[in-house]
């Protein structure tokens, strides 16, 4: 993979969180507090840990930190159906090595949101062509969920760009994210950087990706073979009578 001058270098809190927040609490947070700064010093960094870790609630914080809208989209995108993003983002900063041409703030759980944003820009009387070619000129809501969210990541992902993926196994199967890593590759490849939470040992998998794996004890640089998600997938499929008995017993 080649290096390049990644945009978001390291993301610092700079300041206590109060200890009534339930932020406070989480792992992440937590763990955040304890180093004072994480680096991305890579092409490609997941962020990995059990639910309730809070990867997603960090990962949420750096993408409105950088400047996008907390329920996706690009910077410029400022839809918003409920605010529960949390305030996080205003206790850290991102030290930046350089800003990207583009952009993309990806997440399953609101990606509805999103796609319904598309079509109601493209129902607004315009000039401009619609918003939806960008993203494969298929509306996203007449595809399944995986088919529209790999049309926004072949499409609107263009290269010397910063995108932010949540949890984006959610919304494809085992062949859809090995498709992901193709154009993750393909884009890394033209100065692009990626920063993405997530459960998927396959994903993962990715070459000389950086992992941070959350836990209650730190925030750990972690080789993809040490990973807890990795280590009980293989287990469980080495055996998966023996795993289901352990589990029913």
């Amino acid at each position: 993979m080649t290096e390049h001058c990644h945009y978001i270098e390291e993301v610092k809190l700079n300041k206590a969180l109060p200890r009534s927040s339930y932020l406070s609490k989480l792992p992440a947070v937590k763990n955040l507090s304890k180093l004072g700064s994480i680096a991305f010093d890579s092409d490609v960094t997941f962020i990995v840990g059990e639910n309730g870790s809070g990867k997603s609630t960090l990962l949420e914080a750096i993408a409105v930190a950088a400047g996008f809208n907390p329920e996706g989209g690009t910077r410029n995108f400022g839809f918003g159906t409920y605010d529960s993003h949390s305030e996080l983002s205003s206790y850290i900063t991102l030290s930046r090595g350089a800003y990207p041409r583009d952009g993309f703030f990806l997440r399953a759980e609101s990606f509805y949101n999103l796609a319904s944003y598309i079509e109601e820009i493209d129902n607004l009387p315009a000039a401009a062509p619609p918003v939806i070619g960008g993203y494969g000129g298929v509306s996203l809501h007449e595809q399944s969920h995986g088919e529209s969210f790999l049309a926004v990541i072949k499409n609107r992902f263009g290269g010397n760009g910063l995108y932010i993926l949540d949890e984006p196994e959610a919304a494809l199967s085992p062949t859809g994210i090995m498709s992901l890593m193709v154009v993750m590759h393909d884009l890394a490849e033209k100065n692009s950087q990626f920063i993405i939470s997530t459960h998927s040992p396959i994903l993962t998998a990715y070459p000389n990706a950086l992992i941070y794996e959350l836990t209650e004890s730190g925030i750990n640089r972690t080789p993809y073979k040490e990973t807890g998600n990795y280590i009980i997938t293989k287990r469980f499929l080495n055996d998966p009578e023996k795993m289901i008995k352990k589990l029913f017993e």
